[in-house]
C-alpha cells in the first residue's frame, strides 16, 4: 500500500473537524501544497528506514510526505486534539501500523524520543523554532542531521557567519553542533493561513568530533550569551562580569585564549568562544 499525501481541502477539512483554527499564539501556518512537503524531505535526504523525528507535525502534511519516503516517525505535538487524529490521518493515508508514533507533548520538555530517531525534519513556529531546535540538539545526540523551515530572519540567523549583520549567540550556540545552511526560500502562498513572513529552509549537520563537554557547553553558552547582550562593547567590558569583574581580568583571561580584549562578540566564532570558556576554567583553577 502506497501512502497519498494531503490535499489543500482535505486539510482545511480536517481542521474543520477538531475545531482547529491555526492561532498566531501557537505560531500555526499549515503546509497546503505537496510538492513543497515533498521538498523539505528530499532537502533532507530522508532514505527508507531511517527514523525521523518531526516537531509540530499539525494536521499531518509534512508527516506523510516523511512516510511516503519510506522513514519511520515520532512526532511531537503539542496540541493534544492534533496529536489525538494525526495516528488515524496517518491509516486513512496508506501508512502502515508501527510507522508513526505520536507523542503528545511540548517539545520544549521532552526528554525521550520512541525510537531514537536519527533525523530531525519540521516546520517550526517562528516564535520557538531557536528554543526547541537547541534543545533537541543538546537533548538528543542521535540527531545526526535534519532540516527545518523557519521564518527567514530566524534561518539567516542560524546560518549567519562572524561578521554578518545578523551574526548573534543564535548563530554561535546553533554551530556548537555542526554547519549550518540556507537550503532554499518557501512561498507564502504554500501555507495556510498565509504568513506575514517569508519562511526558508536551513539544512544542519552534526560535526563527528564532540566540541567539548556539557560543562564546557554551558561554560561557553554563558559567554556567548554575556558578549551578545552588549554587543557594541569590547568584549574586555562586555565579558568583565563572567570573566572575574573587571575588564582587566577579563582583557587576560581573552589574552590567554588567542582573543584580542578590543574585539567584539559578533567577530568571532564558535572555536574562539569555547577556547575562552577553557582559558576563564584554567584561570579560576590556577587561581
Amino acid at each position: 500500500m502506497s501512502v497519498h499525501l494531503l490535499g489543500a481541502s482535505e486539510i482545511r477539512a480536517l481542521a474543520a473537524e477538531l475545531d482547529v483554527t491555526p492561532t498566531k499564539k501557537l505560531g500555526q501556518n499549515f503546509v497546503v501544497d505537496a510538492n513543497t512537503v515533498r521538498r523539505i524531505v528530499q532537502v533532507a535526504a530522508v532514505r527508507p528506514g531511517e527514523r525521523v523525528v518531526e516537531v509540530g507535525p499539525g494536521l499531518g502534511s509534512l508527516t506523510l510526505a516523511i512516510l511516503e519516503a519510506g522513514a519511520a516517525v515520532t512526532a511531537v505535538e503539542i496540541d493534544h486534539r492534533l496529536a489525538a487524529r494525526l495516528p488515524q490521518t496517518a491509516s486513512d493515508h496508506g501508512v502502515p501500523a508501527g510507522e508513526l508514533v505520536v507523542v503528545d507533548a511540548d517539545a520544549l520538555r521532552v526528554t525521550e524520543l520512541p525510537g531514537e530517531p536519527t533525523v530531525l525534519v519540521a516546520n517550526l513556529p517562528y516564535n520557538v523554532s531557536v528554543p526547541v531546535l537547541l534543545h533537541f540538539l543538546e537533548t538528543f545526540p542521535g540527531i545526526v542531521r535534519g532540516v527545518v523551515m523557519v521564518q527567514a530572519e530566524v534561518g539567516e540567523r542560524l546560518a549567519a557567519p562572524p561578521g554578518s549583520k545578523v551574526y548573534g549567540a543564535p548563530s554561535v550556540k546553533a554551530a556548537w553542533y555542526g554547519p549550518w545552511r540556507l537550503a532554499g526560500s518557501v512561498s507564502r502562498q504554500v501555507f495556510w493561513p498565509a504568513p506575514n513572513v517569508d519562511s526558508v529552509l536551513v539544512a544542519f549537520h552534526r560535526d563527528d568530533v564532540a566540541r567539548g563537554s556539557e560543562e564546557e557547553r554551558r561554560r561557553t553558552f554563558a559567554i556567548v550569551d554575556a558578549a551578545f547582550q552588549q554587543r557594541r562593547k569590547m568584549l574586555r567590558q562586555a565579558l568583565a562580569g563572567v570573566l572575574g569583574g573587571t575588564a582587566a581580568e577579563a582583557s587576560a583571561v581573552l589574552e590567554r585564549a588567542g582573543v584580542a580584549p578590543t574585539a567584539r562578540g559578533e567577530e568571532l566564532g564558535v572555536e574562539q568562544f569555547h577556547a575562552i570558556a577553557l582559558a576563564a576554567h584554567a584561570a579560576a583553577t590556577d587561581g
